[in-house]
Order: C-alpha cells, then sequence, then structure tokens
C-alpha cells in the first residue's frame, strides 16, 4: 500500500470582518508551547504569506489515518490562532485582501523583490497530496500518465470564487494568480527521469526561477521526499472533500505506475489542450462541462468525474477506498465544492464577512460520508 499525506494551507483571518492576519509567526509560537497535547501528530509551518499557515500531515496507510491527521491539524492551527484572536479558514482565495509585502524568511523576501505584484498578491491557498513511488522513474512515469486526468482534481476542489471584494465568475479564481508564476501549469511527457532532470535544469538555466523549490508544475518529483506530489488543486473547504481528494489523488497514482509497468504509453494530450482543461476546471468547477481526459472534447462535470473514478477503480478497490471516493464525489456534485457555499453565504446579504464566517464553520465541522450516492461510478 502506498502511503499518501497532505499539506493545507489554510487562511488566517480576522472572525469579526473577514480580513486576512498576519499572524503566522505568532501561531508557530503558540503551537510550539503545546495548546493541546492531543493535536501532536500534525505539523505546523508558515508559508510565502504570513497571513496564512500550512498543515502537514505525516505519511498515511489508511484513510481513516489521514482523516484524523487533516482533523487533527486544522484543529491545532485554529486553537493556536484562537488565542491570539483569529480563526483559521480553508479559503483558497481570501474574499477581502488588498496586496502585502512578504516576509517570513530570507528566501521569501528575495522572491518578493524579484517577482513584484505577482508576489505581493500570492495570498492563495493551495492543497497538496504526497504519494509515496519506489523510484524517480517510477515518478516520472507517474507523472506522465496522469497529467490529463489532473484538471478533474482541479474541478472538484474549486473554492476561490472571491478575489480583491469582487466574484470572479471563476470557480478557482486561485488557479488564474497561481498561473502567473512562470513555471505553473501543465508539463510536456518528460519521458524518463533524466528527461525530467534535464527539463528543470533548462528552467533553472533561465535564472527565472531562482531555484528547485519554484518548479510549480500541477504536479512533481518531491524535492525532500519519495514521493510525487500534486499541486494543482484548491485548498478544499470541508475536511472531508480533501480527504476524497487524497484517496482518488492515490489511486491515480497507483493506476498510471501500473499503466507504466504494462509497458502502457502516456497519452497523447496536448500540453496546450491540457491548460485549456484546467481553464475550464478553473472557470466552473463542477457546475458545467469540463474536458474529458480521453476525449478531450467538453462533457457534463459529473461524466468526466464518473470517468476518472471508473478509470481509478481497481487502485480504489485495492486499497479500500472504493466505497469512501464514490460518496465522496457524489456529495461534492450534490451540494458543490467550496465555491458554492462561499456564493450562498454572500447571496444573503451581500456581505464578504458572512462568506468567511461560513467558511470558519464549514472548515471545522465535523461530517461522515454515507455510501449512498453515485454508485454506479
Amino acid at each position: 500500500m502506498r502511503t499518501f499525506g497532505v499539506e493545507e494551507e489554510l487562511l488566517i483571518a480576522d472572525p469579526s470582518d473577514g480580513t486576512p492576519l498576519a499572524l503566522a509567526a505568532d501561531i508557530l509560537d503558540v503551537a510550539a508551547q503545546g495548546v493541546d497535547a492531543t493535536d501532536d501528530a500534525a505539523s505546523l509551518k508558515s508559508e510565502f504569506k504570513q497571513e496564512q499557515i500550512e498543515v502537514n500531515s505525516s505519511p498515511c496507510r489508511t484513510a481513516a489515518e489521514l482523516r484524523a491527521e487533516i482533523r487533527a491539524g486544522r484543529s491545532l492551527s485554529d486553537k493556536a490562532a484562537r488565542t491570539l484572536g483569529a480563526r483559521v479558514a480553508a479559503l483558497a482565495t481570501p474574499p477581502v485582501f488588498h496586496a502585502t509585502p512578504t516576509a517570513g524568511n530570507q528566501r521569501y523576501t528575495a522572491m518578493g523583490a524579484e517577482f513584484g505584484l505577482i508576489s505581493r498578491e500570492q495570498l492563495t491557498c493551495g492543497f497538496h497530496v504526497h504519494v509515496s513511488i519506489e523510484s524517480p522513474e517510477e515518478g516520472v512515469a507517474v507523472l506522465d500518465r496522469m497529467r490529463h486526468w489532473l484538471p478533474v482534481l482541479l474541478a472538484l476542489s474549486a473554492n476561490s470564487p472571491f478575489w480583491m471584494g469582487t466574484d470572479t465568475g471563476f470557480a478557482s479564481y486561485r488557479t488564474q494568480i497561481w498561473n502567473r508564476w512562470p513555471t505553473a501549469g501543465p508539463m510536456d511527457v518528460f519521458g524518463s527521469a533524466d528527461g525530467y532532470r534535464n527539463v528543470l535544469e533548462a528552467l533553472l538555466g533561465t535564472g527565472v526561477p531562482m531555484d528547485e523549490g519554484m518548479i510549480y508544475f500541477d504536479a512533481r518529483l518531491s524535492r525532500g521526499h519519495p514521493t510525487v506530489e500534486l499541486r494543482i488543486a484548491d485548498v478544499c473547504l470541508y475536511a472531508e472533500d480533501a480527504l476524497t481528494l487524497a484517496v482518488i489523488a492515490r489511486a491515480l497514482v497507483e493506476t498510471s505506475a501500473a499503466e507504466w509497468r504494462r509497458g502502457e504509453p502516456p497519452s497523447s494530450a496536448m500540453t496546450q489542450v491540457i491548460r485549456m482543461a484546467n481553464w475550464k476546471a478553473s472557470r466552473f468547477g463542477i457546475n458545467r462541462e469540463l474536458l474529458h481526459p480521453l476525449e478531450q472534447t467538453p462533457v457534463a462535470a459529473p461524466e468526466v468525474a464518473g470517468a476518472l473514478l471508473r478509470h481509478i477503480r481497481p487502485a480504489l478497490a485495492k486499497a479500500g477506498d472504493l466505497a469512501a471516493a464514490r460518496a465522496g464525489v457524489a456529495a461534492i456534485l450534490r451540494r458543490g465544492s467550496g465555491e458554492r457555499l462561499q456564493r450562498q453565504a454572500y447571496a444573503r446579504r451581500k456581505r464578504l464577512s458572512d462568506v468567511v464566517s461560513a467558511a470558519i464553520a464549514s472548515t471545522h465541522q465535523d461530517g461522515e460520508l454515507s455510501d449512498a450516492g453515485l454508485l454506479t461510478f
């Protein structure tokens, strides 16, 4: 069984008006003092902006283990924030926001100076899933074979309709903000571990990315762990959606590795078309048509989600995650991803602070998935 874990970037906000608060360093100090010994499985770290905090799980083998760690991480960070008069919310962009300087460490400060407004406006929160691999060669083979499926994960996670106080019309506007970075987005087939390294060396040789950490592909080999890191998703508003995305990601990695072992070639999907699939997922989420990963033509979102689940069904069943994945996708299709709750919260009184309040509540609610739903996937 492949181990898997997640990184969740969470927004630190004033619960009264929704304003982001630059308290990451203070939250880390409070957490280090031990706000709750029962939460010690979660690991917190600062991120690119002081208005966000990153929660890291440990490597897990089962969905039940990962569910517990996701909830523990959200709880730990929120308990620390509360002692400072703040809360944390799983919002991929802040509804209320003005560009801020970047601080926290020397690398982030240097990035802020080099990339100007891109860095000042880069208060976005993503969701990264790490899945273990046996070797870099296997990892690159996985990257090559799952690249055309990744836009579906973006659509299922979409959680960022508001930016600078405005409804952008996008389900995931974080994707549009994030893709300003010069290395972000889908990549061509690498072919081998050497091919992957050659691409990285060529990009770094341009002097545009400051280091390998700025290689922001939709999925990449992790620098510090023997994992593939899927980076395309918004942070999920609901903890259960985060778990759903994670079990799907693990199954997608296992399915892609199995294809490689059988000698099946990567998809011939053009990178430019995958970029269009990303755009449609960013624009509409699950609310309209997506590009079908196999046909590369517009198809209703539920049908595309069903195609993904059918593609990874053997791997989900092997891991014992099939029922959870089906129920999780059914829940997202039924109630919507985080973007729908945000818009519903705003529609009631036209107050962005209500969006943040609703998001705070949803970030920390407990919930179990039912096996009922679209079980024909």
